[in-house]
């Protein structure tokens, strides 16, 4: 089992930067993938980030130079250091597992409570 816990989020103005930090519980989080989910109001929940425990990174073309996946395997941190916001970046963003190497299409296996950044126009 594997808990996450997510930091960072906030208001923040158009063009902007956040850092959010998702901290994991457990000794196996060397062995889990790793990426970002982000659900807008009325929208289906979509994967920006990932990162494989070989460290292969994915991105969604919305956040490609913008956005980076970064993890820091010594603190059990994944991290998403996120600039130049822009408002259709609001939503809520969820850490999350996977039970392997790389992100599966069948999803992840474990997920954060969540954390709610609003970017202002």
């Amino acid at each position: 089992q594997v808990e996450l816990v997510e930091s960072g989020g906030g208001l923040v103005p158009a063009g902007g930067s956040l850092r959010l930090s998702c901290v994991a519980s457990g000794r196996t989080f060397g062995t889990y993938a790793m990426g970002w989910f982000r659900q807008a109001p009325g929208e289906e929940r979509e994967l920006l980030a990932a990162y494989s425990t070989g460290g292969n990174t994915y991105y969604t073309d919305s956040v490609k130079g913008r956005f980076t996946i970064s993890r820091d395997y010594a603190k059990n941190t994944l991290y998403l250091q996120m600039n130049t916001l822009k408002p259709e970046d609001t939503a809520v963003y969820y850490c999350v597992a996977y039970r392997g190497p790389y992100w599966s299409r069948t999803g992840p296996d474990y997920w954060g409570q969540g954390t709610q950044v609003t970017v202002s126009s």
